[in-house]
């Protein structure tokens, strides 16, 4: 998640702050899971998706196959559902 992190920064030069901080502070399963926990998108996804950069969201990380066996099927459903409403088609 760091790794998202990162990208997110140099590619689509937004600085996620916040949650570079949670994933210190909690450690990057339970960041995952209180990003998707929330009743909406964060201020990061809104970002991203303003710089057409979903894929480094962390919905796409969780809805990517390799990462499956992390989450429960709610949490997978609902990180796909997100990237669905703002037209991303997840792996």
């Amino acid at each position: 998640m760091r790794t998202v992190y990162e990208r997110s920064r140099d590619e689509a030069n937004y600085p996620a702050t916040h949650f570079l901080r949670m994933l210190a502070d909690l450690g990057p399963l339970a960041t995952a899971r209180r990003l998707l926990n929330a009743p909406a998108v964060s201020d990061g996804f809104a970002a991203l998706w303003e710089r057409g950069r979903l894929d480094l969201t962390v919905e796409a990380l969780v809805a990517a196959p390799r990462f499956a066996p992390l989450f429960t099927e709610k949490e997978t459903d609902t990180a796909r559902k997100r990237l669905g409403q703002f037209g991303y088609q997840a792996p």
